[in-house]
């Protein structure tokens, strides 16, 4: 035998030993609690892992791959053959301090079942030798690769990666490991989003375009049956859009559009059926409840809208979210009315499914070929990075032993019991294929969609326009029509037949699409189209005939300003008109603010007040010292402002909807800096107040976490970013010393918990 032979023996006995035996499991064992030991945190055999579950009633869980053939896996995506690619981030946490994190351990592993009876027993390595990869896209005979702070692209050529192009050298520049792009999702209209991101990608004759967006989420991104995206951060439930992805992001001085980053889910609170006590803020008041169960989320990721076949009605239009720390899934219920989409959770008092496994730990979900829902498990006893690891959580993997092991792993489905799941095999055939655009399945019609587009058989193109036609199967008549886009073959005359629909779904995608396919021979009749959708009153599609007006105003200026003013003149008091309309005022504000004036003479109505604040920012914005000069001053400073504080607080201070409140201008910052200190190093919980407006859940994280107990960030590094910020923007503090960050650490020598509104007005 060869030596790799032996090494690759051995670490396959070592995992079955640190791991257990892997033995397939098809169906849930009846669900018998026990008592759960907070002494120790066993890691349980995949074989057995199924029976410490408790699922919803009529369900149940099936283990299709587990450790050896998959470790820490984090995200995936389906090929047409049925193969799972999977992310695995094996170098993610190695120990309680982030030891050899940046070591190229991870992996993107392809999964077979080569036997066909629903379990995975084939792993291919498809690339190695990577450091935190975190995303995949599988298009157009390649594969997109996150892996930070690049992303990357492949052919892929018999099975293996060849061609290596660089796409984007700063995808992931900003940010530790849990505040990065990720993501990838390959969209309805052919563009690729991102959470925690701006940036959307597309592959345009060979070329990748990269373009600015709204910023969304933090781990994790999906889409409806209409293409709009959902996403959430650690602590909310589900945030969305109303509207579909490539709008609204066009006036840099609007600080929030309606419509976007919409809490869809305001209701927070999780319910584990084990205590939860390795969180990072259990020692914190409310964290936990009596039980020592978590009772609001912390870590939520990984949302999916369940658009399969198998579940039936009452789960369609249903998004679940990943809770990991408390070892759960929750279900929520959607709703829509005209274009806003609200929700609710499924049950009070229990979960659609937990865990009594710590170490059950699903950080991504999926929709499946067969209609599953599929869990990716880290199974791992660490989910918290260290730059926020708290010593109370430090001490958890400690006593508990948390740290290790590394190399485990699960992948499950769930399927309704005495119901077969039996994937859809996707044909070659093209015409087959359009088919597929109706079927009943979104992950059906979404693989459909992207087949046909990767394929580029323009043979297809009369049977799309036939599908077109078909008002019996709107979802065939969107799908088409986003394929017909995605080959250059949509022509305007289907177009304005789509616009004229007496179908909603139908008339909102032709909306999204129109900015595609609108040039200097078509717009004069778009133009028309979108004056006849005003004139008669169509308010769901009011919103988008002001997104529309910013694609056409360089073909016939005339005509989208008369769009925009009709619009002011006939929706003045709704709000997402109105941010619509402002979304084509770039650093003309003012000047739209004169032209309305007397047509609105009302300064309280939405178009009014929504336009005076953008105006107010963006002479704000005016007085902003230049950030180059104070990255120079503080190259420290502004290097851990980017990783760490940018993420949420935003580049320009002004904090992130749904994150954080604005550093620029608060009194927290330059005010007492000994305030400043402490929320730096031991973090704050709770409602704060600045500048007069008291920020709380769910409209910004209820916690910020210090940065105080990372060995990483020394005490040097802390007052350089005080000082950058304090500095920053229009805040003309003065600067923070090495010496003030040490006599805050000395007087609260001891301290765990985050500091409260309430306590900081102590500190003196």
């Amino acid at each position: 035998m060869k030596p790799y032979v032996y090494t690759f023996l051995i670490l396959i006995i070592f995992t079955l030993y640190q791991c257990q035996t892997y033995k397939p499991l098809s169906k849930s064992a009846e669900f018998k609690p026990a008592p759960v030991s907070l002494d120790s945190s066993p890691v349980i055999a995949a074989s057995e892992s199924i029976s410490k579950m408790k699922v919803e009633e009529g369900f149940e869980v099936q283990l299709i791959a587990s450790e050896p053939l998959v470790s820490t896996p984090v995200a995936m995506s389906f090929d047409q053959k049925g193969r799972m690619w999977v992310v695995e981030m094996s170098g993610y946490m190695p120990d309680s301090l982030g030891t050899g994190e940046d070591l190229p351990s991870g992996k993107i592993v392809i999964l077979a079942d080569k036997n066909k009876d629903g379990v995975f027993d084939e792993r291919t390595v498809f690339l190695d030798q990577l450091v935190l990869p975190r995303a995949i896209c599988l298009i157009d005979s390649g594969i997109l690769v996150a892996e930070p702070p690049r992303l990357w692209y492949y052919d892929i050529k018999d099975g293996k990666p060849v061609n290596k192009v660089l796409v984007d050298a700063k995808y992931a520049v900003d940010g530790n490991v849990e505040h990065q792009p990720n993501g990838l999702l390959r969209a309805m209209d052919n563009w690729i989003y991102n959470a925690k991101s701006s940036k959307r990608y597309r592959k345009i004759n060979r070329e990748w375009i990269i373009q600015d967006t709204h910023f969304r989420g933090q781990w994790g991104i999906t889409q409806d049956d209409h293409g709009r995206l959902y996403y959430n951060g650690n602590s909310t439930n589900l945030v969305g859009d109303y509207f579909s992805p490539g709008f609204g992001s066009s006036n840099k001085n609007q600080h929030d559009v309606n419509g976007y980053t919409e809490r869809t889910v305001a209701d927070n609170r999780v319910y584990p059926i084990r205590p939860t006590p390795g969180v990072n803020r259990g020692y914190s008041k409310g964290t936990l409840d009596d039980s020592l169960r978590l009772t609001n989320f912390t870590a939520a990721c990984g949302p999916v809208i369940y658009r399969g076949d198998l579940f039936g009605d009452a789960y369609q239009f249903n998004a679940f979210v990943a809770e990991p720390s408390a070892n759960l899934i929750k279900r929520n219920v959607l709703t829509q009315s005209g274009f806003v989409v609200k929700g609710t959770q499924a049950y009070k008092g229990k979960e659609f499914l937990a865990s009594l496994d710590e170490r059950f730990r699903p950080v991504n979900l999926y929709n499946g070929p067969d209609g599953a829902l599929y869990v990716l498990d880290m199974y791992r006893g660490i989910i918290q990075h260290k730059t926020y690891v708290t010593p109370y959580l430090s001490e958890q993997f400690k006593r508990r032993d948390l740290s290790a092991p590394l190399n485990c792993g699960r992948i499950y489905k769930i399927v309704p019991k005495n119901k077969k799941a039996t994937p859809v095999v996707l044909p070659d055939d093209s015409r087959q294929l359009v088919s597929l655009l109706g079927h009943a399945s979104g992950y059906v019609r979404d693989m459909a969609q992207q087949l046909l587009i990767d394929k580029k058989d323009k043979t297809v193109i009369p049977y799309l326009e036939q599908a077109l036609k078909n008002s019996a199967n709107p979802m065939q008549v969107i799908h088409s029509m986003w394929v017909l886009e995605g080959l250059n073959g949509l022509q305007t005359n289907e177009v304005l037949a789509l616009l004229k629909s007496t179908q909603w779904p139908v008339r909102m995608q032709a909306l999204t699409v129109l900015p595609s396919v609108i040039n200097s021979s078509s717009y004069g009749y778009y133009a028309t189209a979108l004056q006849e959708l005003l004139r008669q009153n169509d308010e769901l599609s009011a919103p988008y005939l002001g997104y529309l007006a910013y694609y056409l105003k360089p073909f016939d200026e005339v005509a989208a300003n008369d769009i925009l003013i009709s619009l002011t003149k006939k929706y003045p008091d709704n709000k997402f008109v109105a941010d619509a309309v402002i979304s084509n005022q770039a650093y003309r504000e003012q000047a739209f603010e004169n032209t309305i004036a007397k047509l609105v003479p009302d300064s309280n109505l939405a178009i009014r007040k929504q336009l005076s604040n953008v105006i107010s920012r963006f002479k704000s914005a005016q007085k902003n010292r230049d950030p180059q000069l104070l990255a120079k001053q503080y190259p420290k400073g502004a290097m851990l402002f980017k990783s760490s504080c940018q993420t949420c607080h935003a580049v320009d201070g002004n904090g992130i909807q749904s994150l954080a409140p604005p550093l620029n201008k608060s009194a927290w910052v330059t005010g007492n800096k000994n305030k400043l200190i402490s929320i730096v190093l031991y973090g704050l919980t709770g409602p704060i107040n600045v500048n007069g407006h008291v920020y709380q859940a769910p409209e910004i994280s209820g916690d910020m976490p210090g940065i105080g107990h990372s060995e990483e960030i020394t005490d040097e590094d802390i007052a350089e970013v005080l000082s950058f910020i304090r500095s920053s923007w229009q805040n003309d503090a003065a600067k923070i010393a090495v010496k003030d960050i040490a006599n805050i650490r000395e007087k609260y020598k001891g301290r765990k918990s985050a500091f409260t509104q309430e306590e900081l007005t102590t500190v003196q």
